[in-house]
């Protein structure tokens, strides 16, 4: 295999790919980048056996041929050649020869028929979405993915596709992300996806409202970006009935400035560590929110004019998932229902329902 590549190019595609490239295995070839060349293009595919990013970008091809190079040494190799191309050279014993400017390497490859096939998609459903549109559905919900393992279905993000609305929804015991759009699709559809598989689509989306292609199998789904494949297994399992979990009424209903409410968390979050914790107490009442932190350290007060109707209420939040949701609305304005110290609150946008964050109280004790 002979093939001339521009640098930034391969360097760009090996750090975006490098990602799926699994760091401990008992199969040596998935430690490492798949490397084919043919048709003056270079396809370059990573694989931990549970996520696949493949990419193909221009080479001029001298040798059709394979090989598998260590992902972390050619991801070094092509970030520092001195260069603007760079040619690499493999043998018949996998021998790599990599040379750019007067800089040259010589490495050892593995054979490619080592690096296991990727699955194949079998029965899919194919829809499509604006690179954009799915990049915000992704990033509004992929903070509530379940970190634990306690039920690993928690642990993806559901897409479920009805009467032509898709909604995106995470979930992880404590609050509860959703995000949804309409969308052509006929039929009614569901998975989970990985939130780690999500969070590597995140960093190839552009905000483009240029269409871009899924397909959900049984097992398997795969996204289609630009000149990338992203194949990731899906999470099987009970989802969560989401729908039966969002409250239909509120007692409280608020309408405040997502900045100020964020800028107000962090100041009284300032006396809580990852060592001392403390819930941050809310006390809705004559249009106007006080916030109020006491810890170890000290103590912490704040408070925000809002548009308020309905009953007063007290109420406390874990400050990192109330600053999550409020962080992730992407709205100037949002509007808050409540319905007593002890049910989850709701955060949507003040006009629509793009999104809904469900977060659950704290008990407070009484001072």
């Amino acid at each position: 295999m002979k093939f001339t590549v521009n640098r930034s190019d391969i360097t760009e595609a090996v750090s975006n790919i490098q990602r799926a490239v699994s760091t401990k295995s008992s199969i040596p070839a998935l430690e490492g980048i798949l490397l084919k060349a043919a048709e003056n293009q270079l396809e370059l595919c990573a694989y931990d056996m549970e996520l696949s990013i493949t990419t193909v970008i221009p080479a001029k091809v001298q040798e059709e041929g394979k090989s598998v190079l260590s992902a972390k040494i050619f991801s070094d190799i092509v970030r520092k050649t001195p260069d603007d191309t760079i040619e690499v050279t493999v043998d018949e014993k996998d021998m790599a020869s990599i040379e750019s400017g007067c800089s040259k390497f010589a490495i050892i490859g593995i054979p490619a028929e080592e690096f296991p096939e990727l699955p194949q998609v079998t029965g899919s459903e194919t829809f499509q979405l604006p690179g954009g549109v799915l990049k915000s559905m992704i990033r509004q919900t992929v903070f509530a993915v379940a970190e634990s393992d306690a039920k690993p279905i928690h642990q993806g993000s559901m897409f479920h596709i009805e009467e032509g609305q898709l909604d995106v929804v995470a979930v992880d015991g404590y609050r509860l992300a959703k995000r949804t759009e309409t969308i052509e699709y006929p039929g009614k559809l569901s998975f989970v996806v990985p939130g780690k598989t999500l969070v590597e689509v995140l960093k190839l989306l552009k905000d483009s409202e240029n269409a871009l292609e899924i397909s959900a199998g049984q097992r398997h789904i795969i996204f289609k970006i630009d000149n990338y494949t992203v194949i990731s297994s899906l999470l099987e399992g009970e989802f969560l009935n989401y729908k039966a979990t969002i409250p239909t009424s509120s007692k409280t209903n608020v309408v405040l400035k997502s900045r100020e409410a964020i800028e107000s968390v962090e100041r009284v979050s300032l006396l809580i560590t990852d060592r001392i914790k403390s819930p941050i107490r809310c006390v809705f009442s004559d249009n106007e929110v006080k916030l109020l932190c006491t810890t170890s350290m000290g103590r912490a007060s704040d408070e925000i004019s809002v548009s308020m109707e309905g009953e007063d209420v007290e109420i406390g939040f874990n400050n990192r998932y109330l600053l999550d949701a409020l962080r992730n609305t992407e709205c100037d304005e949002i509007r808050i229902g409540l319905s007593g110290p002890l049910s989850p609150m709701t955060i949507q946008p003040k006009e629509g329902e793009s999104f809904l964050f469900l977060v659950l109280p704290v008990r407070l004790k009484n001072d």
